[in-house]
């Protein structure tokens, strides 16, 4: 307004702002925030924010929009039904409060990198990011902890790192599926997990598996566990055909295998039809427990299965999201219990019922 900065010219970033002032990265951008909101100043894509025009002819395109916050999210997949669910319910909280941006990140951490700094460029205010990893998170992320950039996890934490995440209880929920197949009968569990078990997620299914074993003050046998599984991975490593002859070895191998645990939906397919072609019946032969079967099933046989609570996880998220963009800066851990939902892929054991 006085003219130091004039129509055209650049003004210091929130960085730059930040450092001046001695003041959180969350401070500036809402300044410059507030500025682009009543038309003094317009951002460009990753070149910064300059003067507008004293008439406000030449505001940024999307100047009316950002009085709503604008937030980053970032996915892995779009393709198994769990992330579909949540993208849906983040979509429908965020509905009349923010807009989103997605993106996917296909689980590769440089991808997620990428879209981290082009988002923060094009001036989001917050970010929901489903990790593509959790043992070595970016730089970019560890930058965002320190300057106290918005941003919550969804899914999955970080170990030594203090950063707000939602996600489902997965000792909880691996406990329950466990504890179910003994009910059944069942003493020889196999585990299926994906390749890389470099997430909490995946680490704490173990986890509860473990927990499940040691309260019946049984041993656990590791070598039942298969964790091989490469096509279902957001970049996938191998083809479906490949890992289903991986299973049917793993069968070959265990024959004292009576039921199997699915650590995904698209496992449990794949063990479906590699114990077809071994000409074993499901849930006669081999029963078989898994995460997150479609609720829309195109048939009236679906798999025994393990609900997460994806709406519940996504609303949750965007609130968290929105509340720190306001200032709130305590970090919190939520976590939702899962609900073990009965099918077709499992039946009590038939040696089981010879005891009784």
């Amino acid at each position: 307004m006085e003219g130091k900065y004039k129509p055209g010219d650049r003004i210091p970033s929130e960085k730059e702002l930040s450092d001046t002032y001695q003041i959180s990265r969350i401070t500036s951008k809402k300044a410059l925030g507030k500025l682009v909101e009543v038309g003094l100043v317009h951002r460009k894509q990753g070149k910064g924010t300059y003067v507008s025009q004293v008439s406000g002819e030449k505001k940024h395109p999307l100047a009316s929009s950002l009085k709503k916050p604008l937030i980053g999210l970032i996915v892995t997949s779009f393709d198994d039904s769990y992330s579909s669910k949540l993208i849906s319910s983040i979509e429908y909280a965020s509905e009349d409060q923010c807009l989103v941006i997605l993106k996917q990140s296909f689980g590769l951490p440089d991808k997620e990198e990428k879209y981290i700094k082009e988002l923060l460029e094009f001036g989001v205010d917050g970010m929901l990011i489903f990790p593509a990893r959790t043992e070595h998170f970016s730089s970019e992320i560890l930058r965002m902890v320190v300057d106290q950039f918005p941003f919550v996890l969804i899914d999955r934490l970080f170990k030594g790192v203090g950063a707000t995440a939602v996600s489902t209880d997965n000792v909880q929920a691996a406990k329950m599926g466990v504890e179910y197949l003994f009910s059944l009968g069942h003493e020889h569990i196999g585990v299926l997990s994906p390749r890389t078990i470099e997430t909490t997620t995946i680490e704490d299914r173990f986890n509860g598996v473990v927990q499940a074993y040691a309260e019946r003050n049984s041993r656990v046998n590791h070598e039942l566990w298969c964790t091989e599984i490469k096509s279902t991975l957001p970049h996938p490593e191998a083809t479906a055909e490949q890992d289903i002859d991986i299973i049917k070895q793993y069968l070959m191998k265990n024959p004292e295998i009576s039921a199997l645990f699915a650590f995904e939906y698209q496992i449990a397919i794949l063990v479906h039809r590699a114990a077809e072609q071994l000409g074993l019946q499901v849930p006669d032969d081999l029963s078989i427990l898994c995460f997150d079967e479609p609720e829309k099933s195109v048939c009236d046989w679906t798999f025994t299965h393990l609900r997460q609570a994806a709406n519940e996880i996504g609303k949750t998220a965007v609130t968290r999201l929105l509340e720190m963009i306001n200032g709130e800066s305590t970090i919190k851990k939520v976590s939702f219990p899962a609900t073990l939902v009965e099918g077709n892929s499992t039946k009590v054991r038939k040696n089981s019922l010879d005891k009784v």
